[in-house]
């Protein structure tokens, strides 16, 4: 499946357990803002508390960039330390497809699902090649692998769920968001792996602007 071409971003990743360590930023040439990320003009609302520093992938599980990311990605997660709070956001830059792959997202977190069907969602996609696009489709595949698939379509149709794809939109456009994967933090700062570098130093970026966000 084809990205959508609104920024480019490297393919680029190197192994993950080099990634989680977070290597310092005067190995890697320096860390410039400007350059590698990019500080808000206006700050965005975060959803934690004091002492705490948010972290937001951006995503869309159409996007081949996202997929190659995420096993990075979740070795990174689980090695951040405790006062940092990260959870993903899927993007919607027009409806379809990315507005049905925003709801699946919210109808399997709010089923509690996530976490079982995450990778199995970009693996159907990106692997079997199965566009999860229209309901009948969503509900077939759900129910495969063991998820009530009437249930998923019946929640990606209710208020709730539209109201956090809603919210990830205004979240996304706050942040300035063009294209993924991308990682904003603490509502102020955020990058990618174009400017960053690739997506390898885009976690070393984030690494950088996560500990300036504590220090601040």
């Amino acid at each position: 499946m084809k990205k959508l071409q609104r920024r480019e971003f490297s393919a680029t990743l190197v192994g993950a357990g080099a990634l989680a360590l977070g290597l310092p930023a005067a190995a890697q040439g320096g860390i410039v803002e400007g350059t590698h990320y990019v500080r808000l003009g206006q700050p965005v609302p975060v959803s934690v508390a004091t002492g705490k520093v948010e972290v937001v992938e951006f995503f869309w599980y159409g996007c081949p960039h996202c997929n190659a990311f995420e096993p990075a990605l979740e070795a990174w997660v689980k090695k951040l330390p405790d006062f940092v709070a990260f959870r993903r956001v899927p993007v919607q830059f027009r409806e379809e497809p990315f507005g049905t792959h925003q709801r699946i997202y919210y109808a399997l977190e709010t089923m509690g699902q996530l976490e079982a069907m995450h990778r199995k969602v970009f693996y159907a996609i990106h692997n079997d090649r199965q566009k999860l696009d229209k309901p009948a489709d969503v509900a077939a595949f759900m129910t495969k692998n063991g998820v009530d698939g009437a249930k998923v379509v019946e929640l990606m149709g209710s208020f709730a769920v539209q109201t956090k794809a809603r919210r990830a939109k205004q979240l996304a456009e706050a942040y300035r968001i063009d294209g993924v994967p991308a990682l904003g933090v603490q509502g102020r700062f955020f990058t990618s792996g174009s400017p960053a570098g690739g997506q390898d130093r885009m976690l070393v970026v984030a690494d950088f602007l996560i500990q300036a966000s504590r220090k601040s």
